[in-house]
């Protein structure tokens, strides 16, 4: 497939129709004095016209006759005051946990959409409970799925709830300066969701439509100011840290106690650009990475986890195609090879990041981050930076430009010549429509390094259409065999691939079925390099429903053809035999999942798979179990099975992850959670421990404890685990608003 038949930019930004009309609400100016408890007996509260007449988006769209509601708000030039009054059964409340920014499926909970932009891309998002628990988030890309929110952006603000006869109040005090909107804006848009798990129903003030997030942003309402928001003023924070460490490497013999200390800082200003600075970041009680059973031929791409990347990252992170070919990957930063080959990390001098809205429709993203040098394990200082600016055009679509710059700092002799820098430009086009039907990426990127490359450009399409019962898909992708982005995630090179999808979704009257779909997508990748021979192509048929108590079943099968360029060993294991290269295989495989209800106390997921795998079989099984009880704790555990048999020369494995969690939130201010992991593919078993105490607002003292040990086999497959590291830190943050 020609790479110029895949740069398609702007065909399908016409397809901009209008949407359904919106209801609206108004906010009142207030010059009284709010206190929070959960009252609303302020005189200035009866004055305010309430947001009522709430929709059942799940199980029973557009119903309207319970589920009753009614918001209130109110501002002065300082905050934003919110009341909330929601119709219950008391007795039926349930809180899954004490813990900030919990899950809201599994609690009774109301959420607010602020999108002070009015540019149905990007909102702020706000919650809480009837126990007055908080959650706060970002929600980016329009808000077309769960993973357009950001959960770790946190504000200092308050809220407070109380529980009567047949309903809860819940009330906020939220700072305007924590809000980024333009000065003298009357009109924000606006939603609310609430979640009621006694009926199992999710109830959205502005009804989206059926096959449609209730959370997208197409789909506001209009909030309406009495007087124009004035310019807040600029909000200073400073985040210092201390940190101390203990630890020792059985392996190698080394051992040690270490003493940090480092800052971040935050400054907000002119309602909407925020400025984050760090000094000597420190990472040490972030979550573990989760292990992963890797079957595959290519690097897995693991979250990240680390917050100073995470918030506002979706300007950086979410270009190019976010499988195949992101020319930005935050976890590249602060992570290197040592002179053994093994992922270290690679400690981080200062960065900056500045991110927000030049003006209502112009955004911009600046990142600069300084890592130190490694001589021991060869590893240069590096400067890594990255703008991104993002115009808004029409409705709610995008136009994106970007430089990526990585250079190599300092005179190293170990250096290779073709690492002394690497550089990437491009342009990215996103496509909403403002009814959501239409959706589209288009984007061309090119790099630049030391050696005199050629084929240096990496370029994709995808459009969509999406309405109640039917949804297609084409897309495709071609990335050049010398297209390289340091600091972003390439799966392969030299690839050029076509991949259709269509979607046809029933949905049943009178049924427990809310909806099921039949779905196909054939996908084939050639590579453009060797005549354009045909590497991979797979055809994906599944069958998807969803049940009105949440619960879903899929059937997906699978026709694969895959052809070997290089060796291959399936089990991923180190002492395998490979599969030869210049070899091609035919192979056809099932999958079932199911996943229960996930609000009840007790919830499973169960997916068992059987079928060809390359020349053999593979049976896998993946099991995921959760108790609650509420509200203190919180169990899960994961086990992957997977049964690889090949013929005769090749390997075969039995392999096995395991990987129990637990989570105690003993108030509002004190959490323990602990994850243990073992992988008999990596060999590899795990156990990491955090304690959380928030002594003050987003202030937090953590202690964390991690092992390691190599999981060895001997005497007959006997496991016997050896240390392999140990540390236990204690680390101090507190939060400074000035």
């Amino acid at each position: 497939m020609n790479k110029k038949f895949l740069v398609l930019v702007f065909l399908f930004s016409g397809f901009l129709v209008s949407q359904n009309q919106k209801k609206e609400m108004f906010v009142k100016y207030t010059d009284e004095k709010i206190i929070i408890d959960g009252l609303l007996n302020e005189s200035d509260w009866e004055k305010t016209i309430p947001a009522s007449g709430f929709f059942e988006h799940f199980p029973n769209h557009g119903n309207d006759k319970k589920n009753k509601a009614t918001i209130r708000v109110m501002n002065n030039d300082e905050f934003l005051y919110i009341g909330i009054k929601i119709f219950v059964n008391p007795s039926r409340l349930k809180n899954d946990s004490f813990r900030r920014d919990f899950q809201a499926g599994n609690s009774d909970n109301v959420t607010l959409i602020f999108d002070t932009f009015n540019d149905g891309n990007n909102a702020f998002v706000i919650g809480s409970n009837h126990l007055g628990i908080q959650r706060d988030m970002l929600l980016s890309n329009g808000g077309g799925g769960l993973r357009d929110f950001d959960m770790t952006w946190d504000i200092n603000w308050e809220s407070e709830s109380k529980i009567y006869e047949d309903y809860y109040i819940t009330e906020w005090k939220i700072p305007l300066s924590s809000l980024k909107y333009k000065e003298g804006e009357i009109k924000w848009g606006f939603n609310s969701y609430i979640r009621n798990t006694e009926n199992n129903s999710w109830i959205v003030w502005n009804l989206a439509p059926e096959n449609e997030m209730f959370f997208n942003l197409a789909f506001t309402g209009d909030m309406y100011f009495e007087k124009p928001l004035v310019k807040s003023k600029s909000k200073k924070s400073i985040i210092p840290y201390i940190n101390t460490i203990s630890f020792k490497d059985f392996d190698d013999k080394s051992s040690g106690n270490n003493f940090e200390f480092g800052s971040d800082a935050k400054l907000i200003f002119d309602n909407s650009l925020t400025l984050d600075m760090t000094v000597n970041p420190d990472f040490s009680q972030v979550e573990v990475d989760e292990q992963i059973t890797n079957l595959t031929r290519f690097e897995i791409s693991l979250p990240e986890k680390r917050q100073f990347f995470i918030e506002n990252s979706d300007i950086f992170s979410k270009l190019g195609n976010g499988r195949e070919a992101r020319p930005f990957f935050s976890r590249r930063i602060g992570i290197a090879k040592d002179i053994n080959g093994n992922n270290i990390q690679n400690k981080i001098i200062a960065g900056l990041r500045l991110t927000g809205k030049i003006n209502k429709n112009l955004r911009i993203g600046i990142l600069n981050m300084q890592t130190s040098s490694d001589s021991n394990n060869e590893i240069s200082a590096y400067n890594n930076s990255m703008i991104s600016i993002q115009q808004k055009f029409f409705a709610r679509s995008n136009f994106s430009v970007f430089f990526i710059n990585r250079d190599a700092t300092g005179n190293n002799d170990f250096l290779n010549e073709n690492d002394k820098y690497n550089r990437v430009i491009g342009f990215d086009y996103d496509l909403r429509s403002n009814n959501s039907k239409w959706d589209g990426k288009y984007y061309f990127h090119k790099s630049f390094s030391p050696e005199n490359n050629e084929d240096n450009d990496s370029c994709g399409f995808s459009t969509t259409y999406e309405s109640r019962n039917i949804s297609f898909r084409l897309a495709g992708l071609y990335i050049g065999e010398d297209f390289r982005s340091d600091l972003g995630y390439i799966k392969r090179n030299d690839i050029s691939k076509f991949y259709p999808e269509i979607k046809y979704t029933f949905w049943p009257k009178e049924s427990n079925l809310i909806n099921h779909s039949f779905e196909l997508t054939p996908v084939y990748i050639f590579k453009p390099n060797s005549n354009y021979k045909l590497s991979d192509y797979y055809i994906i048929s599944k069958w998807d429903a969803e049940f009105r108590n949440s619960s879903r079943i899929n059937l997906t099968m699978w026709n694969r053809y895959t052809y070997l360029f290089d060796n291959f060993n399936p089990t991923g294991t180190s002492d395998g035999i490979p599969l030869p290269a210049n070899s091609e295989y035919y192979y056809t495989s099932f999958d079932l999942s199911y996943s229960s209800n996930y609000s009840k106390d007790f919830t499973f997921k169960i997916n068992p798979s059987y079928g060809q795998f390359y020349n053999g079989f593979k049976k896998s099984l993946d099991i995921e179990l959760s108790l609650r009880i509420r509200p203190q704790f919180t169990s899960s555990i994961e086990i992957e099975y997977d049964n690889v048999s090949l013929p005769e020369p090749f390997s075969s494995a039995k392999l096995f992850l395991f990987s129990p969690r637990m989570e105690f939130t003993f108030s509002k201010k004190l959490y323990l959670a602990s994850l243990i992991q073992y992988s008999n593919q990596s060999r590899n078993l795990s156990l990491n421990a955090r304690l959380q105490w928030r002594f003050a607002p987003l202030s937090d003292l953590f202690l964390v404890y991690n092992d390691n040990y190599f999981a060895e086999e001997r005497y007959h497959s006997i496991f016997i685990p050896r240390v392999k590291n140990r540390s236990i830190n204690f680390k101090i943050t507190y939060w400074l608003d000035y």
